[in-house]
């Protein structure tokens, strides 16, 4: 019987909510819906459900340590995995999977991002279960997909082999296409949503990255004394800046020939953007949202307005808009537009140093 491990991604900066999330407290510390926990903490509580505490790994950039810690005090400190820069996610998977592997003869592992929302927790975790319960007994690759609701073009999407049942071999990875693509996959039936939520024995992704990564194996591999010892931080700190920055998606699963999909419905967003945060959140007749703070609107509709607690927006004559403030940066911008606020982050850290990032 193998043991349960789970790693937690909570290492990105998700820029495409600036200036809500920011360098200093990314996303995934955030509470977005007022729950009072924040994204990774949600995470951490759904994945406490299957996996003892012990055995979840928090993989992070080294500037979240203290966050971290602070949101999550029942871990130890051991149980935070620090990169000192970001790699993408397969050196990200390639540290964790070391770890475990020093520590663990056999183990299922579980890795998922720390920002995704899900809104039928037990239909996630009997979900998870029944992947479990396949990668244990094949030496396979699972991700979960998702039924598309509509023709995103924000997520990948996974094109699944024909056959019976919610198991299926897939046939292929495609990164996030246009409009007219994603409607034909939508009706075509054979695509699902790639939710970055993946499942492997320990032994199936060992074997993979030495076969589809090998360079990237052999810089972790040479540390296998030091890891879960007092050596492995700077051991990392060596070898991560040399790490190829190469997603799992295309470094492996994109290569390999036994890559399976769970396909599955249990209300996941990835919540990536204002836009996915607007679809997912409680709308009034004209189908504005307003978050955290209070709003009133003239002639306005379809605006997601998030302010901090206690402040007042007036809106006239707007609609379709993104209106978000946070500390000392106001931003106003079409939500049609909102695919350019990585550029809008980009060209205000250059002009103004960073100072608002």
């Amino acid at each position: 019987m193998s043991t349960n491990y789970c790693v937690i991604m909570a290492g990105g900066i998700g820029a495409r909510f600036w200036p809500f999330s920011r360098n200093h407290k990314p996303k995934q510390f955030l509470d977005f819906f007022g729950t009072g926990k924040s994204l990774l903490q949600l995470t951490y509580d759904r994945f406490r459900r299957i996996v003892p505490a012990e055995n979840i790994l928090i993989v992070s950039n080294h500037l979240y340590k203290d966050l971290i810690l602070e949101q999550l005090p029942e871990l130890n400190e051991n149980q935070v995995l620090l990169e000192p820069m970001r790699r993408n996610t397969a050196p990200c998977i390639a540290y964790a999977v070391n770890r475990i592997k020093a520590v663990a003869d056999n183990a299922n592992i579980i890795v998922a991002p720390s920002d995704h929302l899900i809104l039928k927790e037990d239909d996630f975790i009997a979900t998870i279960r029944k992947g479990i319960d396949f990668v244990e007994k094949n030496k396979s690759l699972l991700t979960l997909g998702m039924k598309p609701t509509r023709p995103e073009t924000g997520y990948g999407y996974i094109q699944i082999s024909e056959g019976e049942g919610d198991l299926r071999k897939v046939k292929t990875f495609t990164e996030k296409p246009d409009l007219e693509l994603a409607k034909v996959f939508v009706d075509s039936g054979e695509f699902y949503w790639n939710s970055g939520i993946f499942l492997w024995n320990l032994q199936a992704i060992d074997e993979a990255f030495e076969c589809y990564l090998p360079d990237l194996a052999s810089k972790f591999s040479a540390g296998k004394d030091r890891f879960n010892t007092a050596a492995e931080k700077d051991f990392i700190d060596e070898i991560f800046p040399s790490c190829q920055n190469i997603s799992i998606d295309y470094g492996i699963l994109e290569k390999a020939p036994n890559v399976f999909v769970l396909c599955a419905e249990f209300g996941w967003s990835d919540l990536g953007t204002w836009g996915s945060l607007y679809e997912l959140s409680d709308k009034d007749d004209r189908q504005n949202v307003t978050l955290k703070c209070d709003a009133q609107y003239y002639d306005s509709r379809d605006n997601i307005v998030v302010l901090p607690k206690g402040k007042l927006a007036v809106l006239e004559g707007l609609d379709n808009y993104i209106v978000a403030e946070e500390d000392d940066v106001l931003l106003i911008c079409r939500k049609t537009e909102e695919q350019k606020i990585r550029q809008i982050v980009n060209d205000i850290t250059i002009k103004f140093k960073g100072k608002f990032i």
